[in-house]
């Protein structure tokens, strides 16, 4: 009868542990942040508010979900680069072209993601800019 009590207690222990294992995965490079302004990703234009980012599998590491929180707009994105990080606070960060906000950059817990602003983007934004005084900047 002990036997089977201690194998039980093995089998209980070991699915908790799996269990756990499978949870962390799950919500691995899992982020809400507010955005506060509008802003560019993937050509779409996205509403000032709440996101959840979070990557779409744990075998793809560049492949992510951006979706706002209120009216679940959102884009799939694919990270053209990535890296392990340990970053002590997560964040989005931004490039301001123009007027116009552009993510690219998105750091979890775990990963930094670097986002493409692609050449065409930039130049439609500078284009419904022009004539503006505004320099150019980048902020990363």
């Amino acid at each position: 009868m002990n036997k089977y009590l201690v194998v039980g207690v093995f089998a209980a222990v070991f699915g908790m542990a799996a269990f756990a294992m499978a949870a962390k995965a799950t919500t691995s490079d899992q982020l809400v942040v507010k955005v506060p302004y509008e802003f560019v990703v993937s050509g779409k234009t996205l509403p000032a508010g709440t996101y959840r980012i979070n990557r779409l599998s744990d075998s793809s590491t560049g492949e992510l979900a951006l979706v706002n929180v209120d009216n679940h707009a959102g884009v799939l994105l694919n990270a053209t680069e990535w890296e392990d990080a340990r970053v002590a606070q997560p964040k989005l960060q931004f490039q301001q072209i123009a007027g116009q906000y552009f993510l690219s950059s998105i750091q979890t817990a775990e990963h930094v993601f670097a986002i493409p602003v692609s050449k065409s983007e930039v130049m439609e934004a500078m284009k419904s800019h022009q004539g503006s005084t505004s320099p150019v900047s980048g902020n990363d």
